[in-house]
Formats: C-alpha cells, sequence, structure tokens
C-alpha cells in the first residue's frame, strides 16, 4: 500500500510516493514556467499543469502507481482559476506574484487579520470584477490551484481552511468572509466549502486514472497549500516546532496549537492539521538570486564559487526586493539593486553581496517572528534551494540559529501524500509525530559580527531608500 502526493508549485509539479511508514518510495517532477503578458502580471493556463502532471506520473514506475490507495494534493498559495462547472478555465490562472491588483488594496480597510498582498485571491478577483467582468460572468467558481487540479481529477469541489484563509477573503480560521465578499460583489456561491484537508473529497475519475496510469475510485484528500504541506512533510508536529523553506520565495513557519495573536507583517493561518502557524513569507529568494545568476552570467555552480571565493568586505549591499516585499515591510512598491559598487567591483563581489541580501531579507523576516513572542533558535530546512553548504552556512550566521536539514527531498509532496494517509483511514493525527522524517544539523551560527553588521546596514539603506519605491504622485 502506497499513498501518492502531488504538489502544484509556481515553477514545476512534484510527485512523490511514499509507502505505509511514510518513506519516499519515488519522484518525478516537470517545470514549466510562468506568463507575463504585461509588465507585473503573472499567468499560467491551467492546462500546463494538467499536461505536466501527465508526464510526472509517466515517469513513476508503474509497480509504484498501481499500489497507490489516496491521492494528497499540496498547492501554490493565493491565486486563482476561474472555471466553469465542468472544470474548464474561462481565462489562465492569475498567481501571487501578479502585483496588477496592486491600485486595489484599499478595499481591504485596516486592521486586517492577515497583511493583504496584491497576489492574493481576493485582490485579483476584485480586479477581474472590475477589468473583465465576462470572465468572472461565465465563471462558475473560484477556485484554488490545488483544488481545481483536485476537480479536475474527479474530486468534489472544496478547499480548505489552510488555503481559504489565505484568499484576503476569509477569517483565520478559513471561514469566508460573507460581509467582505458581499462590499466586493463577489457572489459567495462562486467559492468552494471548506473541508479539513485531511478529509476524502472524491475519488479519481477513470479518464483522469487511464491518463495517470493509476487506478480509478482513489479516495483524493482536500490537501492544503504548500507552506502548510511542506510543514507536515518535514516534521512539525508540535507547538513551536519551525520551518525555513526556500524556494521561489522563502518563508519561516513557527507551528502553534493556538491561534497565534495578530503581529504587524506576519500571518497567522491554520496548518494541515488542526494546529495553527505563525509566518513569515518573503517574495524574493530563489527569484531574486535566479534573476541576478542571469544578469551576471553565471552558471549555478561558478555562482557559488565566485561568491563565496570573494571578500565580504566589499563594501556592496543588495536589495533583492524586486518584486516587492511582505514581511516584514508589507511594501508591494518595493524595489532592489545594488548599492555601494565601484569601477573595481567584481561579478563574484555582486553575487555574494545578492546571497547576503537575501539572507538578510530572511533575517528581517525572522526578526519580525520573533518580536512577537516566539523562540526561535533552530529551524528545520526545507527547499531546493538550500543545500550548498556555504549558503547554508551564511543563513545560519545570518539568522543566528542552528539549521537541521530534514531527509525528505520533496517535503510538501510527502505532506500531501499523508493527507491522503489520513483521509483514507491509514494514519491519524495523533501518529504524525512519529512520522518525522531525521534531520541532521548541517550548520549553526558562529558568532559573525562583521555579517551581523553588515546585516545593520542592510536594513537601515532599506529605510533611506524606501521614499524611491512609492510611484510618483499624479
Amino acid at each position: 500500500m502506497s499513498f501518492l502526493g502531488i504538489d502544484l508549485g509556481t515553477g514545476s509539479l512534484k510527485l512523490a510516493i511514499i509507502d505505509d511508514e511514510g518513506r519516499e518510495q519515488c519522484a518525478a517532477s516537470v517545470a514549466y514556467t510562468i506568463d507575463t503578458p504585461q509588465p507585473g502580471w503573472a499567468e499560467i493556463d491551467p492546462e500546463v499543469w494538467w499536461r505536466a502532471l501527465r508526464e510526472a506520473a509517466s515517469r513513476l514506475p508503474q509497480v509504484q502507481r498501481s499500489a497507490v490507495r489516496a491521492i494528497g494534493f499540496s498547492g501554490q498559495m493565493h491565486g486563482v482559476v476561474l472555471s466553469d462547472a465542468q472544470g474548464n478555465a474561462v481565462r489562465p490562472a492569475m498567481l501571487w506574484p501578479d502585483t496588477r491588483a496592486l491600485p486595489l488594496l484599499d478595499a481591504w480597510s485596516a486592521p486586517q487579520p492577515n497583511p493583504v498582498a496584491p497576489g492574493m485571491a481576493g485582490p485579483l478577483l476584485r480586479w477581474i470584477t472590475l477589468h473583465e467582468p465576462q470572465s468572472m460572468q461565465a465563471a462558475r467558481w473560484a477556485l484554488q490551484p490545488k483544488d481545481w487540479l483536485r476537480f479536475k481529477l474527479g474530486g468534489e469541489i472544496a478547499t480548505d481552511p489552510s488555503d481559504a484563509c489565505a484568499t484576503a477573503l476569509a477569517d483565520p480560521a478559513g471561514v469566508w468572509d460573507r460581509a467582505l465578499l458581499e462590499r466586493l460583489a463577489l457572489p459567495l456561491e462562486r467559492f468552494a466549502p471548506l473541508a479539513a484537508s485531511y478529509a476524502a473529497s472524491g475519488s479519481l475519475s477513470g479518464d483522469a486514472a487511464r491518463a495517470l496510469g493509476l487506478r480509478a475510485g482513489i479516495m483524493l484528500a482536500t490537501g492544503a497549500g504548500d507552506t502548510p504541506c511542506a510543514a507536515l512533510g518535514s516534521g512539525l508536529a508540535n507547538d513551536g516546532d519551525a520551518l525555513l523553506t526556500t524556494g521561489t520565495g522563502g518563508q519561516i513557519l513557527v507551528l502553534a496549537t493556538q491561534e497565534p495573536n495578530e503581529a504587524q507583517g506576519l500571518h497567522r493561518y491554520r496548518a494541515a492539521t488542526d494546529h495553527w502557524y505563525r509566518m513569515a513569507a518573503m517574495q524574493n529568494i530563489g527569484v531574486a538570486l535566479e534573476a541576478v545568476r542571469g544578469w551576471l552570467s553565471y552558471e549555478w555552480s561558478d555562482a557559488y564559487c565566485d561568491a563565496f571565493a570573494s571578500d565580504p568586505a566589499s563594501g556592496v549591499t543588495f536589495l533583492p526586493y524586486l518584486t516587492g516585499e511582505r514581511t516584514p515591510w508589507l511594501n508591494p512598491s518595493a524595489r532592489g539593486g545594488w548599492l555601494g559598487l565601484a569601477l573595481g567591483t567584481s561579478r563574484g563581489a555582486m553575487m555574494r553581496a545578492a546571497f547576503e541580501g537575501v539572507a538578510f531579507s530572511l533575517r528581517a523576516g525572522l526578526d519580525a517572528i520573533r518580536q512577537s513572542g516566539a523562540q526561535v533558535s533552530a529551524l528545520r530546512l526545507a527547499g531546493g534551494g538550500s543545500v550548498d553548504a556555504r549558503w547554508r552556512q551564511l543563513l545560519a550566521d545570518a539568522l543566528d540559529v542552528e539549521l537541521h536539514a530534514v531527509d525528505c527531498p520533496n517535503s510538501a509532496a510527502r505532506g500531501a501524500a499523508m493527507l491522503g494517509a489520513i483521509a483514507c483511514g491509514h494514519w491519524h493525527a495523533s501518529d504524525l509525530a512519529a512520522l518525522a522524517p531525521a534531520a541532521t544539523r548541517v550548520a549553526g551560527p558562529q558568532n559573525n559580527t562583521a555579517l551581523a553588521a553588515r546585516y545593520a546596514r542592510f536594513i537601515d539603506l532599506y529605510g533611506r531608500v524606501e521614499g524611491w519605491f512609492a510611484p510618483p504622485s499624479a
């Protein structure tokens, strides 16, 4: 008996099959690109996800696929898919890096239970209502990405609290805010009813089963957002357990048994199980490093070598805010760049500054979590962007934490598969702590006072240039 996890990410779709003891048996992934038809837009045809799923499934051994008894879902958070009653998208899916709804955020008057970003479903749907009313009229459902994919596979129309509470249209527990929806002219009937992440939400259709090489009738769990799925797959099970994920963006989350208090710049969301978590969400991690690597014409291996061979005291600072920023600044207009460049500045020094700038942006998010009252001295580490030993040491020094690498290369997909196993009754929530993967200490802080001084300079420079980011007044 085994269980399949589908992780529908921003830049790739990943599959992982785990056995009845939670061990990964095989995995596959397929990458795709986001469409940017206009500056600030981020879209994708949902059929690209469907094709990626079929291709990834074909890469899994048939003997492993034949043993799957349940499927769980993990999905990129915040975006939205408008579909008709049959699951056909009426327009391209809009994704979390999209900033076109930035002028519409004043519709969310303070105070809000969570920070509101332009790439969340609420602002994006508000934009569609104003600029593409025909799309809203043609749509039966406004779905989160993973919920659309589950529907495509034969599942029920449903969403879970971890995804719903991140739309800016629900309370922190995920319950739709009827008064807000009415004020924004968004019909409640467009939104999926809530179900637990580990609840059964339909079964695999015959057509989908044939396309994926699976058995028809397999139970489908509701699933959860990718961050809570990564927390589950990485072994977070107890109050205070903390995780750092580094991918396109970065998240630092701390699990809590009770709803965390509201804190400026932080999110408090429901987890995939019955826990809560507080989270710092930083948008510019892998996306910033990848942009810099491209600008400097580096292969990744050379980028690491040149950056960490460069003198860290070059005087160059990099602000990584290429797509605005959430925690802690809540500034979607923020922008990035190097400060302190000289004629003799090398490519390596610029790349080094980029690594440090990204690490400092993570530290600013962690500082917000610490200021909220959480004690964080160690982080489990997940995400494909955190495997180089030199980068890990820089992160440990910048964040002033021990880092423990999780022995689970596909934590979000594993967490999704675990939800499938719970949905079909193989495990219960009380079993999760015992299923935590091994974690190895890979780095610890070395009291790097020079790096601490550069972090203070980073924070000072952001404050000095923040006024440049605002658009000129009319």
